[in-house]
């Protein structure tokens, strides 16, 4: 049985400057989506007996949304990349070595491709996987009614859809060729109107 309190954020020094990074920057409802993208992601590797590295994985969770807040926005490249650019440049001032700089922008890239094989990239999976159950309630049926609440408890939605979906609006307006020009125009609202996420979350938001 997965238990959120042995679900912690990795005790290194690197988390702890993204966790103080992203709280700095991210609005309350992307902070808290941050957290709850990291413990899916977590709890799926736990579940899956998947092997995956926590420090990359959360600080891929911490800086994943960074580029739809104004002070990191991009107008010429996806936020996806922006993020990952930023998470480049803050690993590197981690003393990060370039190659695992490179792997932190990748996983944050890869977070918003539909498939990733989780034998081709354990991390970028496990992200992947948890950005779209918390956004769109994809696949969460891998964890428990109880878990869910729990972590929704300790997390809460705080109005996520609206502000969520107001982004991706934006940056698809700006950016017409974008990977979220083209979840806007698949139906990113309804989809995500429908996720139970949102339904079961005390906030009611």
């Amino acid at each position: 049985m997965i238990v959120l309190d042995d679900l912690v954020i990795p005790d290194t020094a690197a988390s702890s400057a993204a966790l103080e990074v992203a709280s700095e920057y991210l609005s309350p409802a992307l902070l808290s989506h941050s957290h709850r993208v990291y413990i899916w992601a977590a709890a799926l590797g736990r579940q899956q007996d998947i092997r995956y590295d926590a420090e990359l994985v959360f600080l891929a969770a911490m800086f994943h949304d960074l580029s739809l807040v104004p002070e990191f926005d991009s107008h010429t490249v996806p936020f996806e990349e922006a993020s990952g650019h930023v998470a480049r440049v803050f690993a590197a001032g981690a003393g990060w070595p370039s190659a695992r700089r490179e792997r932190l922008a990748e996983v944050i890239v890869r977070h918003m491709w539909l498939d990733l094989d989780v034998a081709e990239d354990a991390e970028g999976h496990l992200l992947s996987r948890a950005a779209a159950s918390d956004i769109v309630g994809r696949n969460l049926d891998d964890l428990s009614p109880e878990f869910r609440a729990e972590v929704l408890r300790q997390h809460p939605r705080l109005g996520l859809a609206d502000e969520f979906l107001a982004c991706f609006q934006a940056q698809a307006e700006r950016k017409t060729g974008s990977s979220a020009a083209r979840a806007v125009q698949s139906g990113l609202s309804a989809r995500m109107a429908a996720n139970p996420l949102d339904a079961a979350s005390p906030d009611g938001n």
